[in-house]
């Protein structure tokens, strides 16, 4: 499968959303990262469907999607970040509602469903009603119903959004084995999700791409530009001032901190070059878009 997405640009009033967005998608995991207000959920609902672009036009296999209508909905799986889940509906009742919907046969509802909930480890709450699930749940739910019928177009908006680590990790291997024979578009604010697993990073700021490459390629950019600055606890406050602080950490031989700094250049006398990670990127170029961490 291609998914071939050509020239989409879209405005809502005044302001531009997407301006020519052009990417060219085969199977594997593609990452879009990007600010609030870059343009990721307008495309993400051009590429379901939800919403009609101003100009330009998405192909599926050479096929215009508006033009496929019910046949490229079935080769679609979504997981908006705000799923829309029936409180008083069963973890089981909501997956075969799911079914029905999908168009799937009682064999093989019956045989998907509770080999995707032991996926997303909801097997043990099958009978639990959705309104009493936990926020990660309910987030493991959505994935959970995104991949059912085993779509070949898969796109996840904030996918570990309220998950614990051991879950993150549980929901990452999983995209990772079923993206072998899938499209699997990733929105995410969580940078580590997608560094290791993404072919490719598409980079969306204020509805334009400014890079399409793999994570690699975006690291190397960067390299010799990322710091580890030993200091004074009472030091961070001017260096925060001078430099471009992306964390700061305790340094328990020294008693003092060391902060993890972007900067062209040495910052300081002691700093030492360290390897780049995705996130030192991500914030390289949307640094002034972006609250720094300091953990």
């Amino acid at each position: 499968m291609t998914l071939s997405i050509q020239g989409i640009t879209k405005s809502y009033g005044e302001n531009r959303a997407l301006c020519s967005f052009t990417a060219e998608l085969t199977p594997g995991i593609y990452a879009l990262l990007g600010p609030n207000g870059a343009g990721k959920s307008t495309l993400m609902n051009i590429l379901t469907d939800n919403l009609k672009a101003d100009c330009g036009e998405v192909l599926c296999d050479g096929e215009n999607i508006l033009d496929m209508g019910e046949r490229y909905r079935e080769k679609l799986g979504f997981m908006p970040q705000y799923p829309g889940l029936y409180p008083n509906f069963t973890v089981e009742r909501f997956m075969w509602y799911m079914a029905a919907l999908k168009g799937l046969s009682k064999a093989k509802a019956a045989e998907d469903i509770p080999n995707i909930l032991r996926s997303v480890e909801l097997d043990d709450v099958p009978k639990r009603r959705i309104g009493a699930l936990s926020g990660g749940m309910k987030q493991r739910l959505g994935l959970a119903q995104a991949v059912l019928g085993d779509p070949e177009l898969l796109i996840l908006d904030e996918p570990t959004a309220g998950l614990d680590p051991k879950q993150r990790i549980a929901v990452r291997n999983f995209i990772s084995r079923i993206a072998l024979d899938k499209i699997v578009l990733i929105a995410t604010h969580v940078v580590s999700d997608v560094e290791f697993i993404a072919k490719d990073i598409i980079m969306l700021k204020k509805g334009v791409i400014v890079d399409n490459v793999p994570p690699a390629a975006l690291t190397a950019k960067i390299e010799g530009k990322v710091w580890h600055l030993p200091a004074a606890q009472e030091e961070v406050a001017m260096l925060q001032a001078r430099h471009r602080v992306t964390a700061i950490a305790r340094d328990e031989r020294s008693g003092g901190v060391v902060l993890r700094v972007l900067s062209e250049t040495c910052p300081a006398a002691g700093a030492l070059a360290v390897p780049p990670s995705l996130e030192d990127y991500y914030l390289y170029v949307f640094g002034e878009e972006t609250s720094f961490s300091t953990g």
